[in-house]
């Protein structure tokens, strides 16, 4: 009896168009995923992606929604020993992390989680540990937003690169302050994270600052304050 023969190309599923998806928006970029490019790259027929997915918008949150997945949340556990700002500060480099890897998809996500369930259980871990932790919820839905807004925009692109690394771009006359303007690019990685970093803790501090000013504060571990 004959053994059946292998199809010659995988199966489309979600998760091999989420994945093709996201290879092409990190190659070239969102302007080039379109359904009629992503068929042609899973080498089906276009009208085959809408057994899985409605629209081109529905597959761009899905991956987006992937790349929520790889943000570390387990320093929100309730049973991890760090305080609320030591998580905030290692969930924040976890989640910087995962959007270096992916610029172009941050666009999408800067918009918010919607009903992404990865992107969700972001929101839901961090407010629930900042609430835990004594923060009142109004404050603790400030500092989700806060700490988003902070993330992205560090993400959306590289203050280093800037600057062109041509020494002669600056002439001391118009920009006395720039002479060295034109090393930045080159030292693009460490003066982006430095300045990510000087953020994040000078953040960090303000909010340290705002949290012993909460009156009748609930000790870290406890059951919610209310608002």
């Amino acid at each position: 009896m004959c053994a059946m023969a292998r199809p010659r190309k995988p199966l489309l599923s979600r998760e091999r168009i989420v994945e093709t998806a996201g290879a092409l928006v990190d190659a070239e970029g969102l302007a080039a995923l379109s359904t009629r490019r992503l068929a042609a790259e899973l080498g089906v027929s276009g009208p085959s992606l809408y057994n899985h997915f409605r629209t081109k918008d529905e597959i761009l949150d899905a991956v987006a929604d992937a790349v929520s997945a790889k943000i570390d949340l387990s320093m929100f556990a309730a049973d991890d020993g760090r305080d609320w700002g030591t998580a905030l500060h290692d969930w924040a480099v976890s989640y910087r992390a995962a959007l270096a890897d992916h610029p172009h998809i941050v666009p999408v996500l800067a918009q918010g989680p919607g009903r992404r369930p990865a992107g969700l259980k972001v929101a839901d871990a961090v407010f629930g540990a900042m609430v835990r932790a004594g923060w009142p919820p109004a404050q603790a839905t400030s500092i989700g937003a806060l700490m988003r807004y902070f993330v992205t925009g560090s993400a959306l692109g590289s203050f280093a690169r800037g600057f062109v690394d041509d020494e002669t771009a600056y002439d001391p006359a118009d920009y006395p302050h720039l002479g060295q303007a034109h090393l930045l690019a080159e030292r693009r990685q460490k003066v982006d994270e430095g300045a990510f970093e000087t953020g994040l803790r000078a953040l960090l501090d303000g909010l340290r600052l705002q949290y012993e000013a909460i009156p009748a504060r609930a000790p870290q571990g406890s059951a919610a304050a209310e608002a």
